[in-house]
């Protein structure tokens, strides 16, 4: 069965091909139908991007969606296997995934990483779930370790810009100043995906911020396989100067997992990791991205972000178009 977990499941040619499709369909080139199909959309957490853009996909596809939010249209629902249930929560998710999986034709998760226990996290076990017993596709519209659609949303937009071929073109994944400790799916994502691509990635990171080995060990693996190449480093400097697209993103320290006061004592000294004028000056003139939302003066300078280098707009709009391309991928026929 076809699912849409990472998009280092997928070949680059066939990543190329929903990319290909999600630009025809948004020049109106292409109008497929997925009439008569059922979308869930099941919520664990909050999004604005992610809901809009699919809910508009599959109705403009002319398919059916329901959006539920288990913070409040569902019962509270438990994940973990053998457990007895005499808590809060009312459902399991195995129960849940098998319900919804009669009613869908695929179902989209939304379940960010709980910030406890990374051993636990990095195993995905709400999304886990529902691949294991839905019996229907799953989009995983971001979870503990990936946000696929947004990063092909991303590749499709840096493809706008410098062309279908982006082999060495300098990618900057910058971590950035927050005042607390977030998922790592955005920024594992646009890894794995840059690096698929063939492009030259530079992962520039405070010290303590390296993201889990098992990501670093797969982006390094997809470099080597598409002739790009791929450095990590903490200078500002070397990770920038000759950059052409520059994505800022911030993430949690998997040294300081589950305690966020102490990882908040630790990011005081860093508030100088915000991408600014100054930084971009070190760049061939590069692009500006974000997966949004974007804390403004604390990630990244307004003048930055409202400038003519930034396309964190055309980055969304697009998450509309490749999503779009998914649906039909595995929903078609």
């Amino acid at each position: 069965m076809k699912h849409f977990i990472t998009t280092s499941d997928y070949s680059a040619e066939a990543l190329d091909e929903l990319i290909d499709r999600a630009i025809r369909m948004k020049a109106l080139k292409e109008k497929p139908s997925l009439q008569g199909k059922n979308l869930i959309l099941l919520f664990f957490n909050p999004s604005l991007r992610t809901r809009t853009s699919f809910e508009f996909a599959m109705q403009q596809l002319g398919g059916n969606v329901v959006t539920l939010n288990t913070g409040g249209d569902t019962w509270k629902l438990e994940n973990r296997e053998g457990v007895v249930m005499d808590g809060e929560a009312a459902e399991h998710n195995k129960d849940a995934a098998r319900v919804l999986g009669r009613y869908a034709d695929a179902i989209g998760i939304r379940v960010f990483a709980k910030g406890e226990s990374w051993k636990i996290d990095r195993e995905d076990p709400v999304l886990g779930s529902f691949v294991k017993y839905a019996g229907v596709p799953v989009v995983n519209m971001e979870s503990s370790l990936y946000h696929p659609n947004q990063a092909l949303g991303d590749i499709m937009t840096i493809k706008e810009r410098f062309g279908k071929d982006i082999r060495d073109v300098p990618i900057t994944i910058s971590w950035a100043n927050h005042p607390n400790p977030l998922p790592m799916a955005v920024a594992n994502s646009i890894l794995l995906a840059s690096c698929h691509f063939g492009m030259d990635v530079r992962l520039v990171r405070p010290e303590g911020y390296d993201l889990d080995e098992m990501v670093m060990e797969r982006a390094s693996s997809l470099a080597k396989q598409s002739k790009g190449s791929i450095r990590v480093t903490d200078s500002i400097e070397e990770g920038y100067r000759g950059s052409k697209v520059i994505y800022a993103k911030s993430w949690g320290s998997i040294r300081f997992y589950g305690d966020k006061k102490k990882e908040r004592e630790y990011r005081k000294n860093l508030s100088g990791w915000i991408v600014d004028d100054k930084k971009l000056a070190l760049t061939d003139d590069a692009v500006f991205m974000h997966c949004l939302p974007v804390r403004r003066n604390v990630v990244v300078t307004d003048s930055v972000l409202d400038s003519k280098n930034s396309i964190v707009y055309d980055e969304a709009e697009n998450r509309l178009h490749v999503q779009k391309a998914v649906l039909c991928h595995l929903l078609e026929g």
